[in-house]
C-alpha cells in the first residue's frame, strides 16, 4: 500500500493538471460566444473557465484547513495539524488563481480591477490573506503547541468567511456577477459552457485530492528524516 500510495498521488496530480490544461483549451477555443450586447468584453468571460473551479478549490481548501484546526486544537491529533499545514498551503495557491485571474475579467469588464465597495470580493481577499499569514508563520515561527494553537484558532475562525463570500452576492447588491450554477436562467449558460465548467471543477477537485495525498507522503519521508538524523547525531 505504500508503495502505491507515490503512484496514485502523482497520477492523480498529473491527471488533474492534464484535465485543467484540457479545461484551458476547451473554454478558448470551443465554448461557444456570449452575446456581445450582454457584456462589456465578450471574450473575457472565458476566464470563469478557470477562475471559477479554482475558486471552488480554494473553498475545499480552507474547509481542509478548518477540520485540520479543529482536530488539532480540540485533541491535539497530529493528522490534524497535518492537514492545517496542507489547507493551508492549498488555499495560497487556489486563493493566488483567484485574486489573478478575477482582476483580469474585472479589468476588461468593468473596466477596473477591483471594486472596494464588493463584499465578496473584499471578504476572499481577506480569505486569502489568512493563507498567506499562516503560510508564511509556518516558516518563521518555532513548532511547538503554542504556535500550533494560534495557528489553528486562527484556521477556525477564517473558515467563518467562506460560508459568508459564497453567500455575500445573494445578501447583498454587489458588482461581482450571480452564482454560476444555481438551477435558474439567471445564470446565462447554455449546457456546453457548463459542461466544460463542470469539467473543470472536476479537474481540479482530482489535483487537490492528488496534492493532499502528495503532501502527506512528503511528510512522511520528513519524519523518517528526522528520526535518522537523531539517531545518527546521537551515534555521535
Amino acid at each position: 500500500m505504500e508503495v502505491r500510495a507515490p503512484q496514485v498521488a502523482v497520477g492523480l496530480s498529473l491527471l488533474g493538471l492534464a484535465m485543467a490544461g484540457i479545461t484551458l483549451w476547451l473554454g478558448f477555443t470551443w465554448a461557444p460566444n456570449v452575446n456581445p450586447d450582454d457584456w462589456s468584453a465578450p471574450e473575457a468571460y472565458r476566464i470563469l473557465f478557470w477562475h471559477v473551479p479554482t475558486a471552488w478549490a480554494s473553498f475545499n481548501a480552507s474547509a481542509l484547513l478548518f477540520i485540520g484546526s479543529t482536530a488539532w486544537f480540540a485533541k491535539r491529533l497530529e493528522w490534524g495539524w497535518k492537514l492545517h499545514v496542507v489547507g493551508a498551503n492549498l488555499g495560497l495557491v487556489y486563493g493566488l488563481c483567484v485574486m489573478i485571474s478575477g482582476p483580469i475579467w474585472g479589468a476588461a469588464e468593468w473596466g477596473t480591477p477591483w471594486d472596494l465597495t464588493d463584499v465578496r470580493l473584499n471578504t476572499f481577499a481577506i480569505l486569502a490573506g489568512i493563507s498567506l499569514f499562516l503560510v508564511m508563520g509556518h516558516q518563521r515561527q518555532a513548532d511547538n503547541e503554542e504556535t500550533r494553537d494560534t495557528f489553528a484558532t486562527v484556521g477556525i475562525f477564517g473558515f467563518i468567511l467562506v460560508p459568508l463570500t459564497i453567500m455575500a452576492i445573494r445578501i447583498w447588491d454587489n458588482r461581482h456577477p450571480p452564482p454560476i450554477i444555481n438551477g435558474d436562467e439567471s445564470s446565462g449558460l447554455d449546457s456546453e459552457m457548463l459542461l466544460v465548467l463542470l469539467f473543470g471543477l472536476v479537474a481540479f477537485q482530482i489535483l487537490v485530492i492528488g496534492q493532499i495525498m502528495m503532501r502527506y507522503i512528503i511528510s512522511g519521508l520528513e519524519e523518517r528524516l528526522t528520526i535518522v538524523q537523531t539517531t545518527i547525531d546521537g551515534g555521535n
